[in-house]
This record gives C-alpha cells, sequence and structure tokens, in this order.
C-alpha cells in the first residue's frame, strides 16, 4: 500500500540560550526570544542561561554550558538550539559537532520569521537578499569535505572546488537581487514623487514588533489587514487613504515592526519598505502601554529611526492596549518624558476619536485654511495651486475672479508668492502679507509639532483644564 506523503511543516523542539556578561539569567531575558521561536513555528522545551564575562572564541558559551546544552538535548529530543546572541559561523559550527543537532542564532531566527510573513514579491526578495547575505559567510559548514582541492597522482590540475563553486553562484544571485530591489527602490520613490505633488501628507505608523500596530491601522482606515498577537505578523507595508476631520486627506502607512538586535543586513536589505517610514511627514509612535519594558522597548525604535534617518521626524505618541493595562484611555502628558501622548484601545475602538482630534491638531499646526482670489485669466498660476495645495474649494466670483480655498503650510505659500504672476492683493483680506503668515507657520520638517503644541498651551491651568475636557468628551 502506498504511504501518504505529508507537506505539513515539521514541529521542531528547540532549547533556547541566552548568556550575559554579569548578573543571573532569568525569565524575562528570554521571553522575546521565546516569542519569536513561537511565531517560526517551534515548541519551546526550555531555557538555559549562562553567566560569562566574555564569549568563547570557539564555542561562544564554556566548555561545561556546551557539555550541559548537550545533555539537555539528548535527554529531551530537541531538534534546534536558539541562541539569543549572534554567534559566529565557525562558533555555529564546533556547537553543532558538540551537541549533535542544528544550532542557530537570533539573526537567523528573525530572518526565518521574515521568510514565513513575506507575501509579496518585494517582501520575498528582501527576505532571500538578507538571508543569502546571511548564508554567505556559512557555506563552509556544509562543504567542509571540500573545502580544499585534492593532491596526488591523477588528481592534481585544474579545477573549482564546490565551496568556490557556490560563493560564485551566491555572488551572481546577490547581485541579480539587488539589481532588482534597485528598481523596485526607483518605483517607490515615483510613487512618494506623485503623493508629494498631490500635498497629501504621509503618515507611517511605527513601533516595536506586537505593539498592536496593524489593529491599530485597521481601526483608523476601517481596513482588515492582517493583525495577530504574535512577533513580526506584518511585514509588507499597506497603505490606506484617511479623512483625519478637521484637516483633510492623508496616506496611513502601517510598516514592519521594530525589535532590539535588528541585524544590519536586514535593515539594508528593506531599506526600500523603510524609506516609506524615512519620507513620513508625521509617525504615529505606537507603543504597548500593558508591556512592563516599554521603555526599553521606545529606546530600541529610538535606535531604529536614527539608523534609517527618521530620527527628526515629528511624531505623535500613541499607547495602546490600555483594555489590557486597565488605564484610562484619551489625551494624557507622559510622566516622564513630558510628552503628549493619546491611550487607545485598537481591539475596543476607545481613544480612537480622541486620537484623531490630536492628529488633526499637530497636522493643523504647520498648514492653515487660506482664501485666494484669482483672476480667471490667471490659469498658469491656477495650476501651480493645484499641484502645491490642497485645494477644498473653488468657486466663480464677480469680474471673472475665481474663490479659491485651500489649505497649506508656510513653505507651499512662499512658494505661491514667489510664483511670477502671483500679486499680494489675492490673498483674502485678512490673508495679506502671506510670507508673514507662512513664517508664523513654519512646516512639518523644520519644526517639532509637538513642540509648538507644548509652546503655546504652557500658561497657567489651561493644559489641565483640555485634557480633562477632551477625556470627558472620549467618555
Amino acid at each position: 500500500m502506498t504511504e501518504s506523503l505529508s507537506t505539513a511543516r515539521t514541529v521542531e523542539r528547540a532549547l533556547l540560550v541566552h548568556q550575559r556578561a554579569r548578573g543571573r539569567v532569568v525569565d524575562s531575558d528570554v521571553e522575546e526570544l521565546h516569542g519569536l521561536a513561537v511565531s517560526a513555528g517551534a515548541e519551546v522545551v526550555g531555557w538555559i542561561g549562562a553567566t560569562r564575562g566574555y564569549p568563547d572564541a570557539g564555542r561562544y558559551v564554556g566548555a561545561g554550558k556546551a557539555a550541559e546544552i548537550a545533555e539537555r538535548v539528548k535527554s529531551e529530543n530537541v531538534d534546534l538550539v536558539i541562541f539569543n546572541q549572534s554567534i559566529s559561523p565557525i562558533q555555529e559550527r564546533n556547537l553543532e559537532s558538540i551537541v549533535k543537532c542544528r544550532v542557530i542564532d537570533r539573526t537567523r531566527l528573525i530572518l526565518d520569521i521574515f521568510a514565513l510573513r513575506a507575501r509579496t514579491s518585494e517582501g520575498k526578495l528582501q527576505v532571500e537578499l538578507a538571508q543569502l547575505k546571511h548564508l554567505s559567510t556559512r557555506l563552509v559548514r556544509g562543504w567542509s569535505h571540500l573545502e580544499r582541492q585534492r593532491g596526488g597522482i591523477g588528481l592534481r590540475g585544474p579545477g573549482e572546488t564546490q565551496l568556490e563553486t557556490d560563493r560564485r553562484l551566491l555572488g551572481i544571485r546577490l547581485r541579480h537581487l539587488q539589481r532588482r530591489l534597485e528598481k523596485v527602490r526607483s518605483q517607490r520613490t515615483v510613487r512618494r514623487q506623485r503623493r508629494a505633488r498631490a500635498r497629501v501628507p504621509t503618515v507611517a505608523i511605527v513601533g516595536y514588533t506586537n505593539a498592536g500596530k496593524s489593529s491599530l491601522f485597521n481601526q483608523l482606515a476601517g481596513e482588515a489587514v492582517f493583525a495577530a498577537d504574535q512577533l513580526f505578523a506584518t511585514l509588507d507595508p499597506t497603505m490606506r487613504r484617511l479623512e483625519v476631520p478637521g484637516f483633510g486627506p492623508v496616506i496611513l502607512s502601517d510598516t514592519v515592526g521594530f525589535i532590539s538586535g535588528l541585524p544590519h543586513s536586514l535593515v539594508e536589505a528593506f531599506m526600500s519598505t523603510l524609506e516609506e517610514v524615512s519620507e513620513a511627514d508625521l509617525l504615529l509612535r505606537v507603543s504597548d502601554d500593558n508591556d512592563p519594558d516599554v521603555r526599553e522597548r521606545e529606546t530600541h525604535v529610538d535606535s531604529v529611526l536614527t539608523e534609517i534617518n527618521a530620527g527628526d521626524i515629528p511624531c505623535l505618541f500613541v499607547r495602546n492596549k490600555v483594555d489590557l493595562s486597565g488605564r484610562p484611555f484619551g489625551l494624557v502628558r507622559d510622566a516622564i518624558c513630558g510628552e503628549r501622548t493619546v491611550r487607545v484601545s485598537a481591539a475596543t475602538g476607545d481613544g480612537v476619536s480622541a486620537l484623531l482630534r490630536e492628529l488633526s491638531l499637530v497636522l493643523t499646526q504647520t498648514s492653515r485654511e487660506v482664501t485666494i482670489f484669482l483672476p480667471a485669466m490667471l490659469g498658469r498660476l491656477r495650476a501651480f495651486i493645484f499641484s502645491v495645495c490642497h485645494v477644498l474649494d473653488e468657486a466663480s466670483g464677480s469680474n471673472d475672479v475665481l474663490v479659491i480655498r485651500c489649505r497649506a503650510d508656510g513653505a507651499t505659500i512662499g512658494r505661491i508668492e514667489q510664483h511670477p504672476d502671483f500679486e499680494p492683493r489675492f490673498w483674502a483680506a485678512d490673508e495679506i502679507g502671506g510670507s508673514h503668515l507662512g513664517d508664523r507657520e513654519g512646516s512639518l520638517n523644520k519644526k517639532n509639532p509637538v513642540d509648538v503644541i507644548k509652546s503655546e498651551e504652557d500658561k497657567g491651568d489651561f493644559e489641565e483644564v483640555s485634557l480633562v475636557a477632551v477625556n470627558s468628551m472620549e467618555r
């Protein structure tokens, strides 16, 4: 009888290893690694902690700890040992010869999860590029018996070892992927330029992985993108148009989550995706309000944003999952950093209306509604206004004059005034002197809107009264 073949992914039994320079290893040290292993589809059987002043050059851990790992592998039928730190190829190979099973590090585990989550062709290209870069330093493990050409009678002469062949083929594939990703990068640049010409600001949702970014994106945009209580549930970016009450349309972007120890090669491979963050007009910095290590997580997010040149982009801070933390939703001021923060629950929708009001306030700090009385004959200037502003309304007035009502920031108002066909009399009566108005308003990229809010509201008890009013309205 023919036996049926199963194509299901085999569940591997994994043993976690964490080593630190000083102090005792506790459960919280391996909690995140445990979540990564489960997200990759492994069954975690336990963990081993080690304390060592500096890693061993050949095994990363000491000889005694390596023997302890080998004993656990044998007694618990472990298929895979996962280290919470990056280990070198030689350390990986030496450990495998001792423990008699596969050994991977944190970087390899994250790459495996990304390979599982990639859905679009761009995401798959980026993951493959990162995996091949990681593999290029580990080829010797698979072909150690062919790493040298053999000599002797009948074996001399020109030839190419299997290792050299693999390196050559790998290099060809890497260059091919890099060319394709460069094309994807240029296509994203063109799309961003189109959005810039339409004068629609981009708001990117960023934060630590599993902070509820995709759930918040679904709640705001009314979408149903995949969201789950697991690390790196979202890999490919998603963009939707969002109407912000009191401001107008924006492009809302859901992006990949960040994590501590994110490999630099992975950041480089995903640069075309991460550029959507670095080119955004505003960042929604989402964090888990129920996470006891939320401050540490935010520090890791800061470091990644700095690495991708997004550290100076204005931010609106959001604390998600208040339904789990039990804290009241609404607008508050952070007790430590002093930033205005909105507490929400993406699962229940509590605090979302307060978030939209705050988002509108932050965006309108850098733009305002203006009215232009334009002679109908100036078609070139009219086309320019439509290309750089968000036009709210246009009507025909008397004496062949068009009344254009639009929203623009200070930099855009300055560009309009510098147009050769523009005259100051075209502004409405209360908007004469537009250049002065533009200087007063500033632009998103020149001044943090959160700082503007703080400077305008630090007057007596106004701040406390306004925050209480917003929270009461939310209730």
